[in-house]
């Protein structure tokens, strides 16, 4: 089936009579103009606006291809901290295993905001392997990357995380036993 006989089906869908039937075929026509605005977006990805670019990025995150993958890693390249920061939080929601080593190079990035985006990022994928790098910046100065840092180990539902995270539940920044908290009421109990 083509992609214009796809487009058409679901075009047709959306006059269906049940509405989960129709929503869903919104969400598919969503997802399937995405994909063929890929050239679009991928030029504009080259644009000289600032502005333009960053929405290029947060665009890709609506693609379901592989395609993305290699522009939005070669972004994390970019001199401007923005751009790095907006594919970092895409690659992050994509959570594509491939993107994994080129996001974790990025806790050391020279801009505190990128590392913050990095962290949460790194919350998104579901590989425990990610605990001793994310329990490594719970004693970071900086107390949005500590943040961000205690909600990823609660999303990625370690037992190796409790011990850090409850020390960090002492913390004397509010914003950080906040975290900590949230972050152990994630974690699985043990009977």
């Amino acid at each position: 089936m083509s992609l214009e006989q796809r487009r058409s089906l679901f075009i047709e869908l959306l006059n269906d009579s049940e509405e989960e039937v129709r929503a869903t075929a919104a969400a598919a026509l969503e997802r399937l103009e995405s994909f063929q605005d890929l050239p679009q977006i991928i030029k504009d990805l080259k644009s000289e606006k600032r502005g333009q670019r960053i929405k290029a990025i947060f665009a890709m995150e609506n693609v379901k291809s592989a395609d993305v993958f290699p522009h939005l890693i070669n972004l994390l390249k970019d001199p401007d901290a923005d751009i790095r920061g907006a594919a970092i939080q895409v690659l992050g929601l994509k959570a594509h295993p491939k993107s994994l080593n080129s996001l974790i190079k990025h806790l050391k990035d020279p801009s505190p905001a990128v590392r913050v985006h990095t962290a949460e990022a790194l919350g998104h994928f579901d590989d425990v392997r990610l605990v001793p790098y994310l329990v490594s910046l719970l004693g970071d100065d900086d107390e949005q990357l500590v943040a961000s840092a205690a909600r990823s180990l609660g999303s990625l539902g370690s037992p190796e995380s409790v011990n850090p995270l409850a020390k960090l539940a002492k913390d004397n920044r509010a914003t950080v036993r906040v975290a900590a908290v949230k972050a152990l009421s994630e974690l699985p109990l043990k009977g």
